[in-house]
């Protein structure tokens, strides 16, 4: 298990960019796959992006791809989401995730995730 907390989270005008982090506890964060989701009010929970436990690989929700960038650091137990031309359809809470299965599954299957962070509020004016 590891516990998880997102910070970065503020109101930010429609064209503009955001960076949130997520700083993950103990000693196994390589083992976890990372991934971001977000929920809206009224609307529920989605996938937003997912990186593999490496690095390497990266996935992304359509609605997102092109603006958003995730990215981790194993050195210092951190995932980052990097939003970038924000729309007013991006509001939501944005939550960090981590799972011991694969990062490209995490958009399927959310269910599998074992590990949740407290969230972090993202407004977008329009």
């Amino acid at each position: 298990q590891v516990q998880l907390v997102e910070s970065g989270g503020r109101l930010v005008q429609a064209g503009g960019s955001l960076r949130l982090s997520c700083a993950a506890s103990g000693r196994t964060f390589s083992t976890y796959a990372m991934g971001w989701f977000r929920q809206a009010p009224g609307k529920e929970r989605e996938f937003v992006a997912s990186i593999s436990r490496s690095g390497s690989s990266r996935y992304y929700a359509d609605s997102v791809k092109g603006r958003f960038t995730v990215s981790r650091d194993n050195a210092k137990n951190t995932v980052t989401l990097q939003m970038n031309s924000l729309k007013h359809e991006d509001t939501a809470v944005y939550y960090c995730a981590g799972t011991i299965n694969t990062a490209q599954v995490m958009g399927v299957r959310p269910d599998l995730i074992k590990s949740w962070g407290q969230g972090t509020q993202v407004t977008v004016s329009s």
